[in-house]
C-alpha cells in the first residue's frame, strides 16, 4: 500500500489539472450562469436551470490522459509495476471525484441558501439529480466524474499501446457501435421503454451506481491493455 501511495503522489504532479482548474471552474459557474441569464434575458422571478456541470465533467479528463501518456512511462523507468500503477491511478481518480463532488455539494448548499444565487437559478441542484440528503448528493455528483475519468484513462492507455492509430480506430469503432445501437433501438421501437426505465430510476442509480459500474468495466479493459503497454 505504501508503494501505491508513493505512485499516487507522483501522479499528483498534475495537481493543477486534477484539482485547481476544476475548482476554479466550479467557483466561476455562478458568474457564468449570471452571464448566460443576461444574454438570454432571464428574469429573477422565473425559476430556471443552467446546464454547466458537463463542462466540469469534461475538465477532469486531461489530467488522466497526461497520467497515462507522461507519468506512466516515467514510473516504468523507476521500476514501478503495472499493477501498482493501476492501483494508484484508481486511487487518484476516486480521490479527485470525491473531492470535487464535495465541492459541488458545498456550492449546491450555497445555491439553496441564496435562493438560486438571488435569481432562482439552479446550476448545481438540478431537478434530474433529485432532492436527496447531502451524502446522496455527494455520491450523485461524484459518479459522473469517475466515469469520465475512466474514459480518459482508457484513451490514454490506448494511445500508450497503439499511439494515434489506436485512438482513431477506437473513435471509429465507438461511433460505429453507437450508430448500430441507435439503428437497432429505433428499428425495434425500444425508445419509449428505455425512456420509461430511465425516468423510473432513482438519481443514486443513474448518477452513481451505473457510472461506477461503467467505470469498473472500462478499468478492466484498460488493465488488459496496460499489461502490454510499453514506455
Amino acid at each position: 500500500m505504501t508503494r501505491v501511495l508513493d505512485v499516487a503522489r507522483i501522479q499528483l504532479v498534475h495537481w493543477p489539472t486534477l484539482l485547481a482548474y476544476p475548482l476554479i471552474l466550479l467557483a466561476a459557474m455562478p458568474l457564468l450562469g449570471w452571464g448566460i441569464d443576461i444574454s438570454n434575458g432571464e428574469t429573477a422571478a422565473a425559476a430556471h436551470e443552467i446546464y454547466l456541470l458537463p463542462a466540469m465533467w469534461g475538465l477532469v479528463a486531461p489530467a488522466h490522459l497526461q497520467t497515462m501518456t507522461q507519468i506512466f512511462p516515467f514510473t516504468l523507468g523507476l521500476g514501478v509495476t503495472r499493477r501498482t500503477f493501476a492501483a494508484a491511478t484508481a486511487l487518484v481518480v476516486l480521490g479527485q471525484a470525491l473531492l470535487l463532488g464535495l465541492g459541488l455539494v458545498a456550492f449546491d448548499a450555497v445555491e439553496r441558501l441564496t435562493g438560486g444565487w438571488g435569481r432562482h437559478a439552479r446550476i448545481f441542484g438540478l431537478d434530474v439529480f433529485g432532492q436527496g440528503d447531502p451524502l446522496t448528493r455527494w455520491l450523485v455528483y461524484s459518479g459522473p466524474l469517475i466515469a469520465v475519468s475512466a474514459v480518459a484513462v482508457v484513451a490514454g492507455v490506448v494511445f500508450q499501446r497503439w499511439r494515434q492509430n489506436g485512438i482513431y480506430l477506437a473513435l471509429f469503432a465507438g461511433a460505429l457501435l453507437l450508430a448500430g445501437v441507435k439503428v437497432l433501438v429505433t428499428a425495434q421501437r425500444w425508445w419509449p421503454s428505455i425512456t420509461g426505465f430511465l425516468r423510473g430510476q432513482p438519481s443514486l442509480a443513474l448518477f452513481t451506481a451505473y457510472p461506477v459500474v461503467f467505470a469498473l468495466a472500462l478499468g478492466g479493459a484498460a488493465w488488459l491493455v496496460l499489461r502490454r503497454a510499453t514506455a
